[in-house]
C-alpha cells in the first residue's frame, strides 16, 4: 500500500491510497474461510462448503469490507505519523465499488485545522474588571442569610412571603356562600400568595390580619393549573381545572419567617464550625462570599472580551470551506448557505483548538469526576441537602457520568474552565475596580 499527499491549499490536502491485490488477498481468503466454519449454508454441512462456493456467495462483500478497512486504516495511520491536525474525518473524493479485484486507487480530501500564531504572554495586556463590594450589598446578603436560616413562626398580619391558613368556602356568582351539595369547603386551607401566578389575586391579601376575610379566585391564582388547584382546594385533579368560581377565605393564621439572630449558632449554620465568632468576622466573610460570586461575572466578561478580540484579529483566517461543507452540511437543504451561516462558529472553534494546543490543555478523568461531584453537591443543596457524605456524592456523580451526553457536557465545561484560567495566567490583566452599575454597562457593550 502506498499513500501520497497533494496539497490543495494551505488548509486542505488530498491523500491518494494505492493498493495491489497482495495487500488484501490473504485477509479476504481468511475471512471467507471463517464464514465457512461458522455459518450454516443451505445444502451443505457446516464446515464443509467448498471455498469456490463461499467465494461466489460472499466474495464481493468480504473483499469490499477488507479493502475499505485497509484503506481507511492507511489514511489514519498517515495522518497520525505526520501529526496532521485535522477537522472532522477524511472525505472520499469518489464513492465507488471497492470489491473489484486487482490494483485499486482511492482518494480522500482532508480538512486541516488552520494554524494561528496567537500571542499569549505577559507582554499582552487585557482589561479585567472587578466589582466593588459595597456595604449595601453586604446588608442585602445579610438579610437574605438571616431569612434563609430563620424559623417559621405564627404571625398576626400578612407579610410578603407569608403562608396563609384558614377556611375556604366556594361562592356563588352573586357572592354568597355556596351551600349546595358538592360545594367545595376546606376548614384547613393553605395558600401561598407569593407564588400566585396572578399578582392581582395575591394583592387581595395585602394588609390582612387574623380573622379577616378575603375573596379571591383560585383558578386565576393558579393560572388554570389543575395540579395547583387540586392541592390548594383539596380536590381531585381531574375536576380541579373546571373550578373557576371565587372563594372566600377566613384567615385563622399566618406563618411568617422570623429572621435568625446573629450569634454562634447562626455563624456555624452559615459558614461551618469555628469559622466566624463575631459580627465583624461575619460581615468580612459575607463580603468574601459576595466577592467570590461577583468574580465569576468578571471571568465571564473577560472571556467575552477576549473572544471578541480573537475573532476580530483572526476574522480573515483561511478555512477549508469546500471540505467542511461536504463533511458537515451535505445533508442540509442548502449546504453552501448553511456553511456561510456557521462560519463564525467554525472560526471560534478553530481559535479555541489553537489555544488548547498552545497552552497544552488536557482533561483528566479525575477532573471530570470532581466537576461532576461539585455539580451534584449543588443540586442536593438546592433541596436543602447540605453536608452529605462524600461517598454518597461520589456514587451519584459516577452514576451521572454513565450517561454519555452528561459526560461530554461535563468534559467540555472542565476543558473550557481550564482554558480560560490558563489564558488569564498567561497574559497581563489590567485590573480595575468598578461599581456594579458600571460593570453592567461595560458588559452590555462587550
Amino acid at each position: 500500500m502506498n499513500v501520497t499527499r497533494e496539497d490543495l491549499d494551505s488548509v486542505s490536502l488530498r491523500l491518494t491510497v494505492k493498493i495491489d491485490e497482495n495487500d488484501y488477498k490473504d485477509e479476504v481468503t481468511k475471512k471467507i474461510k471463517e464464514i465457512g466454519r461458522t455459518h450454516v449454508i443451505p445444502g451443505f454441512r457446516k464446515g464443509h462448503v467448498p471455498f469456490g462456493e463461499l467465494k461466489r456467495r460472499f466474495g464481493k462483500h468480504v473483499t469490499s469490507d477488507v479493502i475499505n478497512d485497509i484503506v481507511y486504516r492507511g489514511v489514519f495511520e498517515y495522518i497520525r505519523e505526520n501529526k496532521l491536525r485535522v477537522m472532522g474525518h477524511p472525505v472520499p473524493v469518489e464513492v465507488k465499488e471497492a470489491f473489484v479485484e486487482g490494483d485499486q486507487e482511492f482518494k480522500y480530501d482532508v480538512a486541516l485545522l488552520p494554524q494561528l500564531d496567537i500571542e499569549l504572554d505577559k507582554n499582552v495586556t487585557y482589561p479585567y474588571y472587578e466589582i466593588t463590594v459595597t456595604d449595601e450589598m453586604i446588608d442585602e446578603q445579610d438579610k437574605g442569610l438571616r431569612k434563609r436560616f430563620g424559623s417559621q413562626v405564627p404571625g398576626e398580619e400578612m407579610e410578603a412571603d407569608a403562608l396563609v391558613k384558614g377556611t375556604l368556602m366556594q361562592l356563588n356568582e352573586d357572592g354568597t356562600v355556596n351551600v349546595n351539595e358538592g360545594a367545595i369547603q376546606m376548614t384547613n386551607g393553605i395558600v401561598f400568595p407569593l407564588y400566585f401566578k396572578d399578582k392581582e389575586e395575591a394583592a387581595k391579601f395585602e394588609g390582612k390580619k387574623v380573622g379577616d376575610k378575603v375573596v379571591f379566585n383560585p383558578w386565576k391564582a393558579a393560572a388554570g393549573d389543575a395540579g395547583e388547584l387540586a392541592s390548594m382546594l383539596g380536590i381531585d385533579k381531574a375536576i380541579a381545572g373546571d373550578v373557576k368560581s371565587d372563594f372566600e377565605m377566613t384567615i385563622s393564621e399566618f406563618i411568617v419567617n422570623k429572621p435568625a439572630e446573629l450569634g454562634e449558632e447562626f455563624y456555624k449554620n452559615v459558614f461551618g464550625e469555628d469559622k466566624v465568632h463575631n459580627e465583624e468576622e461575619y460581615r468580612a466573610e459575607v463580603k468574601n462570599m459576595i466577592a467570590a460570586e461577583l468574580e465569576n461575572n468578571s471571568h465571564i466578561l473577560f472571556r467575552n472580551q477576549f473572544d471578541k478580540a480573537m475573532m476580530e484579529k483572526y476574522d480573515n483566517m483561511e478555512l477549508p470551506g469546500a471540505i467542511i461543507t461536504k463533511l458537515f452540511f451535505s445533508e442540509t437543504e442548502d449546504p453552501e448557505k448553511t456553511y456561510e451561516d456557521q462560519r463564525k462558529y467554525i472560526k471560534h472553534e478553530v481559535i479555541e483548538a489553537n489555544l488548547l494546543e498552545k497552552l497544552g490543555i488536557e482533561v483528566s478523568e479525575d477532573e471530570i469526576l470532581d466537576m461532576t461531584k461539585m455539580m451534584t453537591a449543588r443540586q442536593f443543596a438546592q433541596y436543602g441537602m447540605i453536608g452529605l457524605d462524600e461517598e454518597i456524592i461520589t456514587k451519584y456523580a459516577k452514576e451521572q457520568l454513565q450517561n454519555k451526553d452528561v459526560r461530554s457536557r461535563v468534559e467540555e465545561q472542565v476543558r473550557t474552565a481550564k482554558l480560560y484560567n490558563a489564558i488569564e495566567n498567561a497574559v497581563t490583566l489590567d485590573k480595575k475596580e468598578v461599581s456594579l452599575d458600571d460593570f453592567k454597562k461595560i458588559a452590555e457593550e462587550a
